[in-house]
């Protein structure tokens, strides 16, 4: 297991993390897991001994309990919480009153403090707004994310789903009044859904953002086990079909990773993990499973070397079609490389 700084911090974490939205299966997080408590123990207990640092929670997955059950594995299994970096979220309605979502500092301060309380802890060491709030002022979230920071409850501070411009108005803001930055953006971003690679990942490259990958999988349909003529009817897509991915696509993809899997002696999902392991903009790869063979099988994608030319072969086979203006970018650039 490698250990990456994230960001523009010194804070070092497992390129492998380890997500919970499996845990607990409450509310519409039923669709994607029902683990319960010992499932999650022995999971936490395996992805610890692997090597991972890093678990990534919400207070929306299940309704508040994947947080508690996460917590509760740290403590049954005596690990150390300064060794581990938790990360959670704040976004989703929690509740049935008119303050109970967004990113106001009333919603961003309650949950907060339910999130210390459910996880059992004292401090949050990444705090992530989990998507943009169009009703709050980015200044009034910036300020309340400062004042948990200044608090000595959260760490760091992070963002998730958000567009280029969101991403950059906050950096800005937060640079200019001297208030904590954002550290990390957590993003969809798969071998066959590279369309952070338009605005956003050249961004996080300039400003020193580490990017946290949710879904690497692309909801079960890189894993391997679907294919153009096995229709999703069971497994994870098949009850809840998110994220949005065009198959034919992603089909093209699965079947070139095929039989470079199998000439390395891996799987498809290795494989298609390891492609992001080798994108120099990511810090870590958010892995979450049902099974422990399902997590067996993602903790061996460290192992799995692409050399350069299977990079090209693979950055050939999903590279995205050209848009305006990265065309003309790349176009005019030319007589303005260096050397």
């Amino acid at each position: 297991m490698k250990y990456n700084l994230l960001g523009n911090t010194g804070l070092k974490v497992s390129e492998l993390c380890l997500g919970t939205m499996t845990f607990g299966g409450k509310g519409w997080a039923k669709a994607i897991g029902e683990l319960g408590q010992p499932a999650v123990d022995a999971q936490v207990k395996r992805a610890v001994e692997a090597g991972i640092n890093f678990i990534d929670t919400a207070n929306v997955y299940s309704e508040g309990v994947s947080e508690e059950m996460t917590g509760l594995a740290i403590r049954n299994l005596g690990l150390q919480r300064d060794e581990l970096v938790v990360a959670t979220k704040v976004r989703g309605k929690m509740g049935e009153g008119p303050n109970q979502a967004g990113l106001t500092r009333k919603h961003i301060m309650q949950q907060a403090e339910a999130s210390l309380k459910r996880l059992g802890t004292d401090y949050i060491d990444l705090y992530q707004i989990h998507s943009y709030d169009p009703l709050t002022p980015l200044e009034e979230t910036l300020r309340a994310l400062d004042d948990l920071v200044r608090s000595g409850k959260v760490r760091y501070i992070g963002a998730s789903n958000l567009a280029a411009w969101q991403l950059m108005k906050a950096l800005g803001y937060s640079t200019y009044n001297h208030k904590e930055r954002f550290v990390s953006l957590q993003a969809y971003y798969t071998i066959a859904g590279r369309d952070l690679e338009r605005e956003v990942v050249p961004l996080l490259q300039d400003q020193n953002v580490g990017l946290l990958v949710w879904s690497p999988l692309a909801g079960g349909l890189l894993s391997g086990k679907y294919t153009r003529e096995q229709h999703e009817d069971e497994g994870r897509r098949g009850r809840f079909d998110f994220p949005p991915v065009d198959k034919d696509r992603a089909f093209t993809i699965v079947d070139a990773l095929r039989p470079l899997a199998e000439a390395k002696g891996a799987t498809v999902a290795q494989l298609a993990l390891a492609w992001l392991l080798h994108q120099p903009v990511v810090s870590s790869v958010i892995i979450g499973a049902n099974k422990p063979e399902q997590l067996d099988d993602n903790l061996k994608a460290v192992d799995v070397q692409l050399t350069p030319d299977e990079l090209r072969q693979l950055d050939e086979i999903s590279k995205l079609a050209p848009e305006y203006p990265g065309w003309m970018l790349d176009f005019t650039a030319g007589d303005r490389q260096p050397g």
